[in-house]
């Protein structure tokens, strides 16, 4: 009987310690806001009119994750995160990440120490993630930026290191294979870049570069379906990217500055879409295929007026180059979208806050994206106004 009482102890004790030794994290965002836009696309795309509408991920995109580690002892420990973006506006997962993908954002594992950390599987890019690191994550305010591919959803079978901080400094590479037999670089990606936070500075610089493929590791670009021309393992897109923040007494300043280009940029017929996601004609061209290069700056500020409340403004402009077409005068080969961002941001607690922004994005001689992504058809200008929630768990 004592043995057992013993044996029931040092089991316990163990268990407790392994307990003591891991941690699993739920964690998640839940942002939705009511948007009036202006020249909107009807239906039948015969004219534009005014929209009411609840959105998803105006601030942050709204998600659902798990996060865990393991102390493996001698300073190592194992790493997971399993997270799915979603619009909780519906309840369906992120429209550019496929319904069929169970964690489309991230899904990883690996290793840390005091060499940094190794990471396998699908996850976000360094690009996206050194972005994000100067401004108020003001996703809704980042037409210009989102739509011309600076940020990205994943990448995924891919392979990335992080280097431990060091002095404020830290550093990554991500490597995404195409996995095509024979053809290395079929569809392969690759970004590198770093980040120095140290005191008010912030700097930031990364790079970014895909193939074609006939499957990619970039789940947002370089694909089969958005360029008709090259052969797979030719570069599809680069994109360099630079940025700073500095904190002022109350107000924090930031600025970005990115360059991308896209070498298998076709030009437009000005009838026909040189590609869809359905395999059918659209008569709709978003610049993105056409368009071989844009420079985008960004100017912002996020003053801290009272200690729940931020006021937030930003300006962005964007110069396109697009591919001369034959139904393109040589005037109109490059083009402008500039956005103005004001907004406002009163946090209850640390985990939910109110919000209400507004934004104009005026187009010339370019296709207007739009302030949500969606488009003003022949419209060139765009005023978008929303109020929301964001709870952070």
């Amino acid at each position: 009987m004592k043995k057992s009482l013993i044996a029931v102890a040092v089991l316990g004790a163990i268990a407790g310690a392994a307990q003591a030794q891991s941690a699993v994290t739920i964690y998640g965002i839940l942002d939705t806001g009511i948007t009036y836009a202006n020249k909107v696309p009807t239906p039948d795309n015969s004219s534009n009119d005014k929209k009411f509408s609840v959105d998803s991920g105006v601030i942050q995109g709204s998600r659902l994750g798990f996060k865990g580690v393991e102390d493996l002892g001698g300073g190592l420990k194992a790493l997971f995160q399993l997270e799915a973006g979603f619009h909780n506006d519906t309840g369906a997962l992120k429209k550019n990440t496929g319904s069929t993908n169970l964690f489309p954002s991230k899904s990883v594992v690996g290793l840390s120490g005091n060499f940094g950390s190794i990471l396998l599987g699908r996850q976000t890019d360094v690009l996206n993630d050194l972005t994000g690191a100067v401004d108020h994550n003001m996703d809704r305010l980042e037409g210009i930026r989102t739509n011309n591919s600076i940020r990205y959803t994943s990448t995924k079978n891919s392979i990335r290191y992080n280097t431990p901080n060091v002095a404020g400094f830290t550093g990554s590479l991500i490597y995404g294979f195409g996995e095509a037999a024979g053809q290395t670089s079929n569809g392969q990606s690759f970004s590198l870049g770093g980040q120095y936070a140290n005191g008010p500075l912030g700097l930031r610089a990364a790079y970014y570069e895909s193939k074609k493929g006939t499957t990619s590791s970039d789940t947002s670009n370089s694909n089969s379906k958005e360029f008709k021309v090259g052969n797979p393992g030719d570069t599809a897109l680069r994109i360099f990217s630079l940025g700073s923040s500095y904190q002022a007494g109350l107000a924090r300043l930031y600025g970005n500055w990115s360059l991308v280009k896209q070498p298998l940029a076709s030009a437009w017929d000005g009838k026909t879409a040189l590609w869809n996601n359905s395999g059918t004609p659209s008569y709709y061209s978003s610049g993105s295929i056409n368009n071989s290069k844009s420079e985008i700056f960004e100017l912002g500020v996020n003053y801290n007026l009272t200690d729940p409340l931020y006021l937030l403004g930003s300006v962005q402009y964007n110069r396109l180059t697009f591919v001369p077409g034959p139904n393109t005068s040589p005037l109109n080969n490059n083009g402008k979208l500039i956005q103005y961002n004001l907004g406002t941001d009163y946090f209850l607690s640390k985990r939910t806050d109110l919000y209400a922004f507004a934004s104009l994005l005026e187009a010339k001689n370019a296709a207007n994206l739009g302030v949500d992504g969606n488009g003003t058809g022949s419209a060139k200008s765009q005023t978008a106004v929303t109020v929301g929630i964001r709870h952070k768990f």
